[in-house]
């Protein structure tokens, strides 16, 4: 990857292309249980969004570090666009009418 194709132009190495980047910080949200009642942060990883055609199908869920219970919680705009501006994995439903 570090010689180029074209003759005469010189190819870009993977390291040098990224030397002067800086580390980012992965983005972390506070979530609690309503089961057990602890807080915690969770990664964009480790919660999924599912948006649906109403406010009573629009919801994000995850599972409780401590306990393990199933979380299902409601997400308005504002929580749908800072879970998605947070790289959460989103699933969007489509009605069949």
């Amino acid at each position: 990857m570090s010689e180029s194709a074209t003759p005469g132009v010189r190819g870009v190495t993977v390291a040098s292309a990224f030397s002067g980047m800086r580390g980012v910080a992965p983005v972390v949200f506070r979530a609690g249980c309503p089961d057990c009642r602890g807080r915690f942060e969770l990664g964009a990883s480790a919660l999924r969004l599912v948006i649906g055609a109403s406010r009573r199908t629009t919801f994000y869920s995850f599972t409780c570090p401590a306990c393990e219970a199933a979380v299902r919680k409601p997400a308005g705009e504002r929580v749908v666009e800072l879970l998605t501006g947070g790289g959460v994995s989103t699933l969007r439903l489509h009605s069949t009418a």
